[in-house]
């Protein structure tokens, strides 16, 4: 009685561990070609926190968050998002789980022929069958949202700067009001200041939304002031995950270079008051 009680609080332990995490990825394997870039990459990302994802130049982060939306195949491994294993999924459960994420690519990439009140519609035509005025009622709070004026709507992308771009993409990802936001490189391209608003106001929209954000980047900045949780990639392979703290107390040598190299250190001997 004493071992079925024990394993029935185990089993109960695992469900509830398993319903608090948005994502799961298990042994995921990814390659091009004779070569390997991710080689069984295991971690969890938490319902409502903010989890960055670092890892070197061409570690492969972004072919990571490109594998779990679908854009690049995987060779072996296992992907659970939203409760729901992409890789066992049918197209229909695969297009029902897409409309409650949204994803900002590295650099915007914006429509260069829509406007910017299009682009941020263009997810509401693809999976949304809704009059236009309420899709443009629908894209006008959105990019209110992200602080973008309607003298902003009918601009071109090739009119707006590197950082209104970011709001215009970010505002695309929250179209469809999603519970999951995917982040690529989110303050790339983006000067201190810049990347200070965006970093503040992907926090805000976070707690006021309640999201689960899982974030690309190599910003420090970021991971210091809005990550909740980080996971360092070295070597293809998920060496660390945990805290900021856990972080610079780890052993490993690649995640003490990153978080206590001479750029990291330089951070944190700045002044307090410094913007840069």
């Amino acid at each position: 009685m004493v071992e079925k009680a024990i394993e029935s609080m185990a089993a109960s332990r695992d469900v509830n561990a398993s319903a608090d995490n948005v994502i799961e990825v298990r042994d995921l394997v990814v390659g091009f070609g004779d070569r390997t870039v991710l080689n069984r990459v295991t971690f969890d990302v938490k319902r409502g926190e903010v989890f960055g994802f670092v890892g070197g130049s061409g570690s492969g982060k972004s072919v990571l968050l490109r594998t779990i939306i679908g854009l690049i195949p995987r060779r072996s491994g296992s992907m659970k998002v939203l409760g729901t294993r992409l890789d066992a999924a049918t197209e229909e459960e695969r297009r029902a789980i897409e409309r409650r994420w949204g994803v900002l690519f590295q650099q915007g990439a914006l429509f260069s022929s829509l406007t910017v009140l299009q682009n941020v519609q263009f997810p509401m035509v693809e999976y949304l069958d809704l009059p236009q005025r309420l899709m443009d009622e629908m894209a006008a709070v959105k990019l209110d949202m992200v602080g973008l004026s309607r003298a902003d709507h009918d601009k071109m992308p090739s009119e707006l700067s590197g950082g209104m771009t970011k709001r215009v993409a970010l505002a695309r990802a929250l179209a469809l009001d999603p519970e999951l936001v995917f982040l690529d490189e989110p303050t790339s391209g983006l000067d201190p200041i810049a990347a200070g608003d965006f970093d503040a106001l992907i926090r805000t929209l976070q707690q006021t939304l309640g999201l689960t954000v899982f974030m690309i980047t190599h910003d420090l900045e970021s991971l210091h002031t809005i990550c909740d949780r980080v996971g360092a990639l070295a070597d293809g392979r998920v060496v660390n995950t945990g805290s900021i703290e856990s972080m610079l107390a780890s052993d490993n040598p690649w995640v003490q270079s990153y978080f206590r190299g001479r750029r990291a250190s330089a951070y944190h001997t700045r002044p307090a008051n410094s913007e840069a």
